[in-house]
């Protein structure tokens, strides 16, 4: 009766299991253990699990890229909030996004799926709503992850145009320059994802290493060369309110998008989960490792930026084609071609974020397909047999990511706007997905392990808290204390969605100076909503249930 594995063999001594901790199921290869647990979310093993903990942590890591993104965005913060700004916002934001992973662990160990956040709020939702909010929740993530794509492969080609403008003062940049080179590496992303695919838990362990070496190969000369510093108390006590706005303490939370752009695609560790061995327990370690690696690093990075900086307020003020943390290698090493070098670290670490959160974006949107919640979903859900990945999903998504950048040719604004999804697509789907956790476990449905046992039975009463088997995986906070993180989180969560639809300054002169996040949100979220009552609302049930996983 059941396709991949016989779970009635394996029941009792998994129940085990999930009532102590994983080291009680060592009478189970890892393999077994992670169909079984793949199962119970109702899908089949089809995805060949190449990853461990440490390959898996070089890749959300690498793709996270956090050091190097502060580099990248350091004047979104500097702008609004200043060098104390900067600083204190960076840990309220990397307190916050550990809080949030804390949950996004959780919910990754009961159901270690690719599909993540869609097929947690599925299960999480009322049975009244469940396909509704399921299906928003797979739209805002799945184009998320192509605008993530999308921003990174531009942030590659703009910084490498930029050392162009550094060493050649006769270049004059075009913005069909960025999107041919933005393409360029597109191509070079779906050649290693596809090609090379095997090799890519040996490529993300390098990455993780270069990642690390990186870090310090820009900070000593940084620290060392720069001719003069700051002094510790107007870095950690200078604010700014460069916006214009009532007050420098609304500048400061205004801020807080630079900083948190600099954490996103913690979650693409859940996308690969299918591909990871241990993945209810491995998944969540990997998340969190990544967060401590990235937040102990990019912390290092931004205080030896501004101590080690000239005068920043009149590098924003001078309009200028070379980024400012760019001038600042210059100031620091004294020669451009010491700031080129260090700059090539950057884009070559962006680079690995880019290869990265292709194989992310691809699985997530093969998973939503898997489920029927996209158009063509039996392309998209192709596994090819002889890589044993989503060929066609990593296809379309390149596509999707290289026509998305046209929109850069004729207007830089708009194409600016539309990659902001990445954060408010994210977050949104993350305070979907924990608020519903929130209200779950305060009712103690995640507890109630007997009603779990008999969501399957026929003759069951059925309680709109289950219509499958639902309970707490191997990794999880327990008792008032996981309650207490679940309400930061959403907290959290709230604050930072709120704030990132704010443009960076009060006055708005341009529309290039507008933040377009609210109109570009808005539209995918109609679009999807749309899309849902004309045609999916027939096709799309939610999750699709490919193993029988009988009574658990």
């Amino acid at each position: 009766m059941e396709k991949t594995i016989d779970l009635q063999t394996m029941d009792d001594e998994f129940r085990q299991r999930a009532k102590s901790s994983v080291s009680e199921a060592k009478g189970i290869n890892d393999f077994d253990r992670d169909r079984y647990e793949l199962a119970r979310a109702g899908k089949e093993q089809v995805l060949k699990r190449r990853f461990g903990l440490v390959s898996m942590t070089g890749l959300s890591c690498g793709l996270m890229c956090t050091w190097e993104s502060i580099l990248v965005v350091f004047s979104i913060g500097f702008q609004n909030g200043g060098p104390a700004g900067l600083i204190y916002g960076f840990l309220l934001i990397w307190l916050g996004n550990i809080s949030v992973f804390l949950v996004i662990g959780e919910l990754s160990s009961a159901i270690p799926t690719a599909g993540g956040q869609y097929h947690w709020v599925s299960l999480l939702a009322p049975r009244s709503s469940k396909k509704f909010f399921s299906y928003i929740t797979g739209w805002l993530t799945v184009i998320g992850w192509i605008a993530a794509l999308t921003s990174v492969c531009f942030f590659v080609a703009d910084l490498t145009l930029s050392l162009v403008s550094l060493n050649t003062l006769e270049y004059t940049r075009e913005l069909w320059h960025g999107t041919l080179l933005l393409w360029g590496v597109l191509l070079l992303c779906v050649f290693i994802n596809i090609f090379i695919s095997g090799a890519l838990p040996t490529i993300e362990v390098i990455v993780l290493i270069v990642h690390v070496l990186g870090f310090f190969g820009i900070l000593i000369p940084l620290v060392y060369l720069t001719p003069s510093h700051h002094s510790a108390k107007e870095i950690f006590t200078t604010f700014h309110n460069l916006g214009g706005w009532q007050s420098k303490a609304l500048a400061f939370f205004v801020g807080l998008q630079g900083n948190a752009i600099a954490f996103i695609g913690t979650d693409s560790a859940v996308h690969m989960s299918e591909e990871v061995r241990n993945a209810s327990v491995d998944v969540a370690r990997s998340m969190l490792l990544s967060l401590a690696i990235n937040g102990c690093l990019a912390l290092g990075m931004l205080c030896a930026v501004l101590f080690s900086a000239g005068d920043i307020i009149e590098l924003l003020e001078t309009e200028s084609p070379i980024p400012v943390f760019i001038r600042i290698f210059a100031y620091a090493t004294g020669s451009n071609l010491g700031a080129t070098i260090m700059t090539s670290i950057v884009i070559a670490l962006e680079f690995c974020s880019a290869m990265g959160c292709l194989a992310a974006a691809s699985r997530m949107t093969w998973s939503f397909a898997r489920d029927r919640g996209l158009p063509f979903a039996r392309a998209l859900s192709i596994i090819d047999k002889r890589t044993t990945i989503p060929v066609v999903a990593i296809i379309v998504v390149t596509v999707c990511s290289t026509l998305l950048a046209l929109i850069n040719i004729g207007n830089n604004a708009a194409f600016n706007g539309t990659i902001s999804l990445v954060l408010e697509g994210f977050y949104i789907s993350y305070l979907i997905a924990i608020g519903l956790l929130l209200w779950r476990r305060v009712r103690g449905d995640m507890d109630n392990h007997n009603l779990a046992l008999t969501a399957f039975s026929s003759t069951a009463q059925h309680d709109e808290s289950y219509d499958r088997s639902l309970t707490w995986g191997p990794w999880r906070v327990k008792g008032s204390l996981g309650i207490i993180n679940n309400i930061v989180a959403c907290c959290y969560l709230m604050l930072l969605i709120f704030f990132s639809f704010w443009p960076s300054q009060f006055r708005i002169e341009d529309p290039s100076q507008m933040n377009w996040a609210v109109v570009v949100t808005g539209g995918v979220a109609m679009f999807s909503i749309g899309y849902y009552l004309i045609f999916a609302r027939k096709s799309y049930s939610g999750p699709l249930v490919e193993v029988d996983p009988h009574v658990l």
